[in-house]
């Protein structure tokens, strides 16, 4: 077992980093372009997050007990396949969350009127560059500058209706949520919840606490916050359409970067500059980080040195492919579920199977498990192909649910299949010995 940092984190400061480890561009962009067309119901995917924290803190003792994160402790207890298989799902996931990161930081650009595509492809050349740059020891500065983004879209809604819309969001989310609810609802709150439960960004915080009872109540604390947190953006979204703030022309995920900017006096003024660089220096801070974690995760799964020379060869090779994905387009929540949907469909079946074997309730064999990961992330990734370039058909209306489906689906059948094919000749040889007897 590893042993972890020292345990010294209290409740603020443990708090204060898990809030951070979600509050990001895909929250606070994403939540806003939802809520551009959909109004207090495009907060779901933000209250999800919540909820996800809360439901954490039931997990809270697990991981805190355990220390190494799950493609550690199902790699030892599987074996190297299982490591290798989850790592590859993982680094696949993080090509979207990257491509999210060169979306939103186009948007936010964007706003000074430069082109999308040449936005974009400059983005990602910077973020290539960036992941290559030893800048871990900025992080603090970026998870700052996204707090401050917290004070700013405050500070800019009191300006446009004195809060008004905040307190109209938090009443009419449920009503419009359950009005209706849709597959497209159910797919983003379920895939969101799950994959807060298995989120590394987290657990890494999580075994630091300086007690299980304070890593409990830290889990629920931030849940609480991010729930606050969630109506935010869609109250800067609503408040601004009713003031009428943001030209029509104005794209969703653009409509925050363009009320700070408008609350600073303009994009080329200094206060201006200074309130969308809250947003556009994290998005920067963040892919890069993205980038930099895949190339890790590449050159361990090909077993390759560590070299400079690798190093900017697979930089370029997870850029590329983040941008393609990127220049393609869509929203920024649906990529952000799509591709963690696909991780955790690949994941949750191997998981459980583990849970279930320390709780000794039942045991399932190491064939088994790997089995189920290889098919369940098999089918994910094409479920997930399929959501991204033949959307027309996906199953229930909703890519998150067909990826799910099929993930979890042939997972949880190849883990039954193999553990019953496995006990097929025991079964047989004790059936021979009772009927001799």
């Amino acid at each position: 077992m590893t042993m972890p940092a020292a345990r010294n984190l209290g409740i603020v400061s443990l708090t204060t980093l898990l809030i951070s480890a979600h509050y990001g561009l895909g929250f606070v962009l994403g939540t806003a372009e939802k809520s551009f067309t959909g109004g207090p119901a495009g907060s779901l995917y933000a209250v999800a997050v919540g909820l996800g924290m809360i439901a954490l803190s039931l997990f809270a003792r697990f991981y805190w007990s355990r220390i190494d994160p799950l493609w550690t402790l199902l790699g030892d207890h599987y074996g190297q396949p299982v490591k290798i298989g989850i790592g590859l799902m993982s680094w696949a996931s993080l090509i979207g969350i990257a491509a999210v990161q060169i979306i939103s930081a186009a948007a936010i650009v964007g706003i000074t009127g430069l082109p999308e595509v040449s936005t974009m492809l400059g983005i990602t050349g910077l973020l290539c560059l960036l992941s290559l740059l030893p800048i871990e020891r900025v992080s603090w500065l970026l998870r700052g500058l996204l707090l401050l983004n917290i004070v700013v879209l405050i500070s800019a809604l009191w300006q446009l209706d004195q809060g008004k819309a905040y307190g109209q969001a938090m009443l009419d989310f449920w009503p419009s949520i359950s009005h209706g609810l849709s597959t497209e609802a159910i797919g983003i709150a379920l895939s969101t919840v799950l994959l807060v439960l298995i989120d590394m960004k987290c657990q890494q915080f999580v075994v630091r606490s300086q007690s299980l009872a304070l890593a409990r109540w830290s889990c629920i604390l931030s849940g609480l916050i991010l729930v606050a947190l969630a109506f935010l953006p869609a109250a800067v979204v609503m408040a601004a359409q009713q003031a009428e703030v943001a030209p029509t022309e104005v794209a969703g995920k653009a409509i925050i970067p363009y009320v700070l900017s408008w609350f600073g006096g303009g994009a080329h003024k200094p206060l201006g500059i200074v309130y969308v660089s809250s947003l556009a220096l994290p998005a920067l801070g963040l892919g890069s980080n993205i980038l930099r974690i895949q190339n890790k995760a590449s050159l361990d799964i090909a077993n390759l040195n560590d070299t400079y020379q690798n190093q900017i060869g697979f930089s370029c090779l997870n850029a590329f492919l983040a941008l393609c994905i990127a220049l393609k387009g869509g929203e920024i929540v649906g990529l952000i579920i799509d591709f963690y949907a696909a991780y955790l469909s690949a994941v949750w079946v191997p998981f459980v199977a583990y849970l279930l074997e320390q709780a000794k309730i039942i045991t399932f064999s190491i064939a088994s498990v790997r089995l189920a990961l290889i098919v369940g992330g098999a089918a994910a990734l094409m479920a997930l192909g399929m959501s991204l370039f033949y959307p027309n058909a996906v199953w229930f209306n909703s890519s998150e649910l067909t990826i799910l489906s099929m993930g979890l689906g042939f997972s949880s059948v190849a883990l039954i299949s193999a553990q019953a094919v496995g006990s097929l000749p025991f079964l047989l040889n004790r059936n021979q010995e009772e009927f001799e007897a």
